[in-house]
């Protein structure tokens, strides 16, 4: 489950206005932190789910040699994204419908690789406005894609997947999380396609299938704290932001008993 509006279908000024809010490591990055416990990883400052345990599920199941190509879709700020890039010695293209997300995460690069040069990092990680069904990258060019809770967020997920098929390269691996809304979730549509229909149906192999019934905990520990500091965040990020964590908070507590959260790793 996504905490921002990454979907393709909501307005561009609110995405950016979500990922300007995020940055700056301020009190939103303290109560991820306080929330996430010693599953936080400081340096990536998420704003997603990203954890120390779902950092170390792709570095197992990417395998990615030093100057492979690493494709971030949906990239928000950058965090994951330059993270695993560094943890590689991997290239990182990051993808997002942001103009924004892409501004503050191309900030972020120095961040990560503050001991290569300036020409070096250029030529190695770049940051780009595209969406999931029209990423604008080559065919075959990637040697392994994440995307962290944001492909969930694609408008037409047929379309987001089989891009994700066309830009990597044969037999390299992606890794995203996705979820499902199990009976009883007020948003529990019988029959729905699942992520692994999804999958088969865009020419892709499952690899695996990592459940994360932790998931729950962190955000309604997060919730909390937001409402919490309603006053504090009020003053911090103003109303429009504060009120759609509020917003988000009571919207999805009542379901997340019934919604079940997985990494998937596919192989093209």
């Amino acid at each position: 489950m996504n905490q921002g509006p990454q979907s393709e279908s909501v307005s561009i000024e609110l995405v950016d206005g979500f990922h300007a809010a995020a940055s700056g490591r301020g009190l939103s990055s303290r109560l991820y932190a306080e929330a996430f416990g010693e599953e936080y990883p400081v340096e990536v400052d998420p704003s997603s789910s990203c954890t120390w345990s779902v950092l170390g599920e792709m570095v197992k199941r990417l395998r990615l040699r030093p100057d492979d190509l690493l494709v971030d879709l949906g990239c928000g700020r950058g965090g994951t994204g330059l993270w695993l890039a560094r943890a590689f010695s991997a290239r990182l293209v990051g993808v997002d419908v942001s103009p924004k997300a892409v501004e503050l995460a191309d900030e972020r690069i120095s961040e990560f690789f503050s001991s290569t040069s300036d020409l070096d990092v250029r030529d190695r990680i770049r940051f780009q406005v595209g969406t999931f069904a029209e990423t604008g990258l080559p065919d075959q060019c990637a040697a392994g894609v994440v995307s962290m809770d944001a492909l969930p967020f694609a408008s037409d997920r047929d379309a987001a997947l089989r891009e994700l098929r066309r830009i990597l390269r044969p037999g390299a691996r992606a890794v995203f999380t996705g979820g499902r809304n199990l009976p009883g979730h007020p948003m529990y549509v019988p029959g729905r396609r699942s992520w692994e229909e999804y999958i088969a149906a865009a020419g892709l192999e499952l690899e695996a299938k990592v459940d994360r019934p932790e998931e729950r905990g962190l955000w309604d520990r997060l919730n909390d704290l937001w409402e919490a500091h309603e006053d504090e965040l009020r003053r911090e990020y103003g109303d429009v932001d504060t009120d759609a964590k509020l917003t988000e908070a009571r919207n999805h507590r009542p379901g997340r008993p019934y919604r079940i959260t997985s990494i998937f790793t596919v192989r093209a």
